[in-house]
């Protein structure tokens, strides 16, 4: 078993902003951006077959 200061020597300590602060990449971006053209998509689908006269 490992003593406390073995554990506090490979221990990271950070804030709570720090731990729950995150760089959205580009892949995040393209994913909002296709998620969006779906479904603006599906709706001017849905749109069209239903309720054009």
């Amino acid at each position: 078993m490992a003593t406390t200061r073995e554990q506090d020597r490979n221990r990271i300590v950070e804030t709570p902003t720090q731990a729950r602060q995150a760089e959205p990449g580009p892949s995040v971006l393209a994913l909002l951006a296709a998620s969006t053209g779906l479904a603006v998509l599906i709706l001017a689908v849905v749109w069209f077959v239903f309720f054009r006269t």
